[in-house]
């Protein structure tokens, strides 16, 4: 990973410190949402790298808040993201790495309880999907266990 470190400023690809997106537009983690912002780059970038080659994978992120982790997966090549965010105060900071990664980040407004993920990993085209996620708290048990007892579902490693 290559980080921009002048001016003080670190910054991963290009775009604004997640403390300045955070600030900009007026974020905090809300405990009623299980929310927790990862913002060390070197936790994120391990975590990207964690989940192998994404260059020919969908990656579905639930919970993506600012979009710390999303632009890790997107910097270490995943073919798109698909991220599904509750919190309508973070869609805004979505929009911007979305547009610094043209046709490759699809965020999807709404709660991942009510998402249909069989249908969402449908639309990768047959090619590998992943999930790769700092789940929110309050229903990261609930997913994984719908992950894990979902017959009709791509695999998923």
């Amino acid at each position: 990973m290559r980080l921009d470190l002048s001016g003080g400023r670190t910054t991963i690809d290009g775009l604004p410190p997640l403390r300045e997106v955070i600030e900009r537009h007026g974020l905090q983690a809300k405990k009623a949402l299980g929310q927790n912002f990862l913002l060390d780059l070197n936790l994120t970038s391990k975590i990207a790298r964690a989940a192998g080659d994404l260059s020919e994978t969908t990656v579905i992120e639930v919970g993506p808040g600012p979009g710390g982790l999303t632009r890790a997966l997107l910097f270490n090549g995943a073919k798109r993201v698909i991220a599904i965010e509750r919190d309508e105060r973070c869609l805004e900071a979505l929009a911007q790495v979305s547009g610094h990664y043209p046709g490759r980040l699809e965020v999807i407004p709404g709660d991942a309880l009510k998402t249909d993920f069989a249908a969402l990993g449908g639309t990768a085209g047959g090619g590998p999907v992943k999930i790769a996620a700092n789940l929110p708290y309050n229903i990261g048990t609930e997913l994984l266990i719908r992950w894990l007892t979902t017959v009709d579902w791509p695999p998923f490693y």
